[in-house]
């Protein structure tokens, strides 16, 4: 595999290039092909089979396109698809869960919130992880219904966000949360508005570094970081329009790429 190769990213629509920023800010010398898969999202309301299928079908167009390593930037993919993927493939796939543990460890309130999509919070993975570190903690989990629709359509801020979150999170607050864990890669792009509603000594988590971290450690474990310092290509292919790509990635617009292309 040569060093030069792309880094792949993809998830079922924009919400991954959160994920993508990190791996970016953490290697920016890397080149990058993102592929984000708007047509069929969001994935969190389909079934455990169509989120696998839907999960090959942008593994074999990144490796198509000559990806060295593959992030699924969707926890809905993760949770239901990565063992299904690791097996089927040789090249390393890392994957993207809820930071749970994290917020486990550190919650002094000993309740904490999930925000998530339905296919992860129902997934047998999210089960485990939950079982495992929040063993003598309550754990408020909330399904962001028609989160993804609006983050899709570029719509951060608009009153009927402000009023889903606000709905969203009411539970949360009424258990005395003071972490709130974001279980899918749409939601980093909704951390100002939540501030503004969660109280002020709520924290809150979502996988990004995580992955961008780890995702390094297994390049660098096979000697497959890029090495050259010139200008690295940095590409992003959507099934849907571009705007919101761009809209989200706009303090980039210099140095990426935007193309919609079916697949």
């Amino acid at each position: 595999m040569d060093k030069n190769s792309p880094i792949g990213v993809f998830d079922s629509g924009v919400g991954g290039s959160s994920i993508w920023q990190e791996i970016n800010k953490l290697m920016p010398n890397e080149n990058t092909i993102y592929l984000a898969d708007s047509k069929n999202a969001p994935y969190g309301n389909k079934s455990s089979d169509e989120i696998t299928a839907l999960s090959i079908k942008n593994v074999e167009e990144l490796l198509e396109l000559g990806c060295k390593i593959i992030v699924v930037a969707c926890n809905t993919a993760t949770t239901n698809a990565i063992s299904t993927l690791r097996e089927k493939y040789e090249i390393p796939i890392i994957g993207i869960e809820p930071a749970i543990k994290p917020a486990a460890l550190q919650t002094t309130s000993k309740s904490i919130g999930i925000l998530a999509t339905k296919g992860t919070l129902s997934s047998a993975l999210f089960s485990r992880t939950t079982r495992e570190f929040t063993k003598d903690i309550s754990v408020v989990e909330i399904i962001g219904e028609g989160l993804v629709p609006l983050i899709e359509a570029g719509n951060l801020d608009g009153p009927e966000m402000i009023s889903l979150l606000k709905k969203h999170t009411k539970p949360m607050i009424d258990a005395n949360v003071d972490y709130v864990v974001l279980g899918c890669s749409h939601y980093p792009y909704i951390i100002p508005q939540l501030k503004k509603i969660l109280p002020e000594n709520v924290k809150i988590i979502d996988s990004g570094e995580a992955v961008a971290r780890q995702t390094k450690t297994v390049l660098q474990s096979l000697n497959l970081l890029r090495e050259e310092n010139t200008k690295p290509k940095l590409q992003f292919f959507t099934n849907a329009e571009t705007n919101t790509l761009k809209f989200l990635l706009k303090e980039y617009s210099e140095k990426i790429s935007v193309e919609k292309i079916d697949f």
